[in-house]
């Protein structure tokens, strides 16, 4: 995982903007300021959906979403194994007309429970 990004200097949020899905994330510099700034699609990991992110039901635009997150909180590695439980448990569970905001804690502890259960499986 990415050292330099601590949890809590990270956090994405996702609103509507003119009926169109946005996702930014919200970056604490080491000035202590905050940053905003587009959230990557990742296309290049996975393209599910290049005509943008959504929330709230199971389908192409959530994926992207949750690859795109997970690739940005984590390594590439990381977010092609874990991005499909991500969007299962997390992002299909958002309510889609509502903003919301992720914080990098409650990603990374939802990474770390998974792994510990595919360890277990894999016993």
């Amino acid at each position: 995982m990415k050292g330099s990004d601590t949890m809590e200097t990270v956090r994405y949020e996702g609103f509507r903007d003119r009926g169109a899905a946005r996702v930014v994330v919200h970056r604490l510099d080491e000035k202590g300021k905050i940053k905003v700034e587009e959230l990557d699609k990742r296309l290049d990991l996975r393209n599910h959906s290049p005509t943008g992110f959504e929330w709230g039901y199971g389908g192409s635009g959530p994926s992207q979403l949750a690859l795109a997150i997970l690739a940005d909180l984590t390594d590439d590695e990381t977010a092609m194994r874990h991005y499909q439980f991500f969007k299962q448990g997390v992002i299909s569970r958002l309510d889609q007309d509502r903003t919301w905001i992720l914080a990098a804690s409650v990603i990374r502890a939802r990474i770390d429970k998974q792994e510990e259960w595919m360890r277990s499986q894999a016993r």
